[in-house]
């Protein structure tokens, strides 16, 4: 599966002639497309009592989104908002939902992304396709100032007050087609409607945003190394890095940036590490992410270690946030 989809996303970014096969389907999603956000624009849902603000994507696959919303939870939550989370939960069994993370809570039930969400950021997230009544439980569960929804760019169904698009400045729109030709879920056209756009290693102050290693930690003992402290440390064993991310490439390379020598195991997204995977991983130290963190099974291995990032958001997103949604 995962050679399956590093094939796909190849022929996407490189713009394979072979992907104009499938030009009729994808006219079929244009018109959809063009459908749903035409009747959004036209009757559009009814507001909540607190403004939503979406953290979503017009691409498939990952471009930081689950850590650019983290971030935003922190930062508003210092400059005194309050501030919950909406999620669909992929990857878990909560369905239409709502359901609560709460401290009981598995990635199995929902999902990694919004698990991790609520470990690392500390706020309220309700998970659950039906982001309409997972907007209204999360309300119920005490006041709040600001709902960030985990993606849902996309779901019309939903009301929202501004909308931030994350994309990654090095694979931007591969060919511009939509899928299955492409990587888009919805035409290029729709970022000029969004309210800001973040650009993953973008240059510019006030769109660009890059990720900053916090740490590595120890999956078993908990240890914590800097990165200097793990390059030096690994350098005379080997290093293996094992990820289950949308785009895993990133995640090599930055460890590669590092210093480190590594083999590189990628996994379809969202699919747990089980211990019958990493036994079969040959090296002294296996790398992997926070999101697989979180639903890693329950056994002893002390070659796991946690890269810990968080993303350096541009200060201007967060001064345009608070004083247009800080007063509510």
């Amino acid at each position: 599966m995962a050679r399956l989809e590093t094939w796909i996303t190849t022929a996407w970014y490189r713009g394979s002639g072979w992907l104009w096969l499938l030009w009729p389907l994808s006219s079929v999603v244009a018109w959809v497309a063009r459908r749903r956000r035409h009747r959004y624009l036209s009757q559009p849902p009814a507001a909540f009592a607190v403004p939503v603000v979406v953290v979503g994507g017009i691409t498939v696959g990952g471009t930081g989104k689950t850590p650019v919303l983290i971030a935003l939870v922190k930062a508003l939550t210092t400059r005194g908002l309050r501030v919950g989370v909406v999620s669909r939960g992929y990857g878990g069994s909560a369905g239409a939902g709502p359901v609560v993370v709460d401290a009981r809570a598995t990635a199995a039930v929902v999902g990694d992304e919004p698990l991790l969400i609520a470990l690392s950021a500390g706020c309220p997230v309700v998970v659950g396709s039906d982001r309409v009544a997972a907007v209204n439980k999360l309300l119920e569960l005490g006041p709040l100032d600001l709902v960030l929804s985990d993606d849902g760019l996309q779901h019309y169904a939903m009301y929202r007050d501004f909308e931030i698009a994350v994309l990654d400045r090095d694979r931007a729109l591969g060919n511009r087609q939509l899928i299955p030709m492409g990587p888009l879920r919805e035409p290029a056209s729709r970022l000029d409607d969004v309210d800001w756009l973040l650009l993953r290693n973008g240059d510019q102050p006030d769109t660009g945003f890059r990720y900053h290693l916090n740490h590595f930690r120890n999956w078993r003992t908990r240890a914590v190394l800097t990165g200097k402290q793990a390059v030096e440390r690994w350098s005379q064993g080997t290093v293996a890095a094992a990820t289950a991310l949308g785009q895993p490439e990133q995640f090599f390379a930055g460890l590669e940036a590092l210093g480190l020598e590594l083999t590189r195991h990628p996994y379809p997204d969202h699919q747990p590490l089980r211990k019958q995977d990493l036994d079969k991983i040959w090296g002294d130290v296996i790398v992997i992410t926070e999101k697989d963190a979180v639903k890693i099974e329950s056994f002893d291995d002390d070659r796991i270690w946690v890269m810990a990032i968080s993303a350096q958001l541009p200060a201007a997103l967060i001064d345009t946030l608070v004083k247009r949604f800080g007063t509510q």
